[in-house]
């Protein structure tokens, strides 16, 4: 079993930025990948970033050249860092550790607040 923690929500105004990190405990990180992930009231939760076990990254369409993710895999834990960040950035962010192969599992975070005023 894996949980995982996130914190550093918060209200920010628009152009302002913000440091979000999961916290993992119950087995080394190193083994997973990991990604954050979003929802916004009255929408699908969608992709922010992705950071697989070998730190290759992706990003959402909406988010690349503002939002960076990496891991510390000695600390069990990962960051997003947020910049520029606009209203429409506004929702509910989780993070998700996933393993890979056929027996795949995945576990997710409680998620944490992030909202942007214009």
């Amino acid at each position: 079993q894996v949980q995982l923690v996130e914190s550093g929500g918060g209200l920010v105004q628009a152009g302002g930025s913000l440091r979000l990190s999961c916290a993992g405990s119950g087995r080394t990180f190193s083994i997973f990948g990991l990604g954050w992930f979003r929802q916004a009231p009255g929408k699908e939760r969608e992709l922010v970033a992705n950071i697989d076990k070998d730190g290759i990254t992706t990003y959402g369409d909406s988010v690349k050249g503002r939002f960076t993710i990496d891991r510390d895999n000695a600390k069990n834990t990962m960051y997003l860092q947020m910049n520029s960040l606009k209203p429409e950035d506004t929702g509910v962010y989780y993070c998700k550790a996933y393993t890979y192969g056929s027996s795949a599992y995945e576990y997710w975070g409680q998620g944490t607040q992030v909202t942007v005023s214009s």
